[in-house]
């Protein structure tokens, strides 16, 4: 089966050796003025700017009010901030925010059901560490 290759499709760089992709072949921007380039360094400087704004809430609730919460609490604010963190990281970097909503669903789902798993095994087997630690033997 022959290939015949439009100039303006590229999808023949993601096939095999794909050293084009990285080779400035794929260079979409040539001009840093245009306002493509443009649009896209205002979308790094936004994701910049949130992502450090989430790290210093997080840096300045450790170090300034963690003592004077309780426990529970605290682990609630870091676990909410450290699982936004890294939904948004994913979304942008790795480009799942572009994707279809049945792909997000193969993806988190899964992952969703992972970390419940994880969760309780270590609820699990804190129980039972806690029982056999308080029971007396005979």
């Amino acid at each position: 089966m022959s290939h015949h290759h439009n100039t303006n499709d590229t999808t023949h760089l993601y096939e095999g050796d794909q050293s084009k992709l990285y080779s400035g072949v794929m260079s979409h921007h040539t001009d840093i003025k245009s306002p493509e380039s443009k649009k896209q360094i205002g979308r790094i400087w936004k994701v910049f700017w949130i992502l450090l704004l989430v790290t210093v809430v997080e840096v300045v609730l450790g170090m300034f009010f963690s003592h004077n919460m309780p426990k529970a609490l605290v682990n609630f604010f870091f676990l909410a901030l450290t699982i936004f963190k890294a939904g948004y990281i994913v979304a942008i970097f790795m480009h799942l925010g572009d994707e279809v909503k049945s792909f997000l669903i193969t993806v988190l789902i899964p992952l969703t059901l992972f970390v419940w798993f994880v969760i309780a095994f270590l609820a699990d087997g804190g129980f039972w560490l806690h029982m056999n630690h308080s029971v007396p033997t005979r």
